[in-house]
């Protein structure tokens, strides 16, 4: 705190609150590492208690023409808006991890279901055995398709034929596919 022994806190206060950054940089100088460690005490992380420092003295920065210093000393008034801003990140915090929480839980099935995986597979197989059974155009029609999502006049383009050709095939390899992969017992 030698810096501010030379001036008093009431005058680097009122010079920082009429915009001197020397002023308010003395300031900063003298109190970031009480500041600082009070909020990794409050926090327990370097990283959060460095952040919280840097948002307490921004916070100090733009309330300070409106501080009317009634002590000698201005670590009071930013021990406050630093315990403000631990309460703060601590809550954001908590609701980063709650969200993340109820996320994975949202993405993580309560349990596999093996049989379902089995029979999906063995569906691609026989999908995969159809469409191998088709004709070149056809397989490119439907590996652009319906694989990669082009729209019809899109594959069409790709493929040099015409926007009807690429429906018509497309709608028949459609129908092929649903009366021959039907799934087993339906």
């Amino acid at each position: 705190m030698s810096d501010t022994a030379t001036h008093g806190d009431a005058e680097l206060v009122a010079a920082a609150a009429a915009g001197s950054e020397h002023a308010f940089r003395q300031l900063y100088r003298a109190y970031v590492r009480p500041v600082f460690w009070l909020a990794h005490g409050l926090l327990g992380s370097r990283t959060d208690a460095e952040d919280v420092a840097q948002e307490t003295f921004l916070a100090a920065w733009r309330k300070l023409p409106e501080l009317d210093l009634v002590s000698d000393s201005l670590l009071p008034w930013l021990v406050t808006i630093c315990r403000f801003q631990c309460a703060n990140r601590i809550r954001r915090q908590q609701r980063d991890r709650a969200h993340l929480t109820t996320a994975a839980e949202e993405a993580i099935p309560a349990a596999v279901d093996i049989e379902a995986q089995v029979i999906d597979a063995a569906l691609v197989e026989r999908i995969l055995h159809e469409v191998g059974s088709l004709g070149v155009l056809d397989q490119q029609i439907f590996r652009l398709c319906a694989a990669e999502g082009y729209a019809y006049q899109a594959a069409a383009d790709q493929l040099g034929v015409s926007h009807g050709v690429v429906r018509n095939r497309l709608s028949r390899i459609r129908t092929q596919l649903r009366n021959t992969i039907e799934p087993e017992g339906t």
